[in-house]
């Protein structure tokens, strides 16, 4: 099974997975000292990041270092995107009714 960057960022240990390598390759050990949770549970979340495409693993000699591969997060960006327009319409929106209330109620005032 395939699986996509919605779900491989689903999941807290992933995204601090994701930050933590951002910042230079580690090896899986040097990974999973960063949290409590078992080297094999590290191993499986690397695992599913890399089926996802934002892990990419490098052997050298016996080590294997987990680089980060950022540019599928931009699959993300895309579809939130469009959600962060939708909303800046809507508050568009609410703040011209507002101003035409502010001013219906002014032009009472007077």
């Amino acid at each position: 099974m395939r699986r996509d960057v919605f779900q491989a960022i689903a999941d807290p240990t992933r995204r601090a997975i994701i930050e933590l390598i951002a910042r230079e390759p580690l090896n899986i050990n040097a990974v999973a000292d960063n949290f409590d949770i078992s080297r094999p549970a590290i191993s499986k979340h690397i695992r599913i990041l890399e089926e996802c495409g934002l892990v990419m693993i490098r052997k050298d000699g016996r080590e294997r270092y987990c680089h980060a591969r950022l540019q599928p997060l931009s699959e993300v960006s895309d579809w939130a995107e469009q959600y962060r327009r939708l909303w800046e319409e809507r508050l568009d929106s609410l703040e011209d009714y507002l101003k035409q209330l502010k001013s219906n109620d002014h032009g009472k005032n007077d």
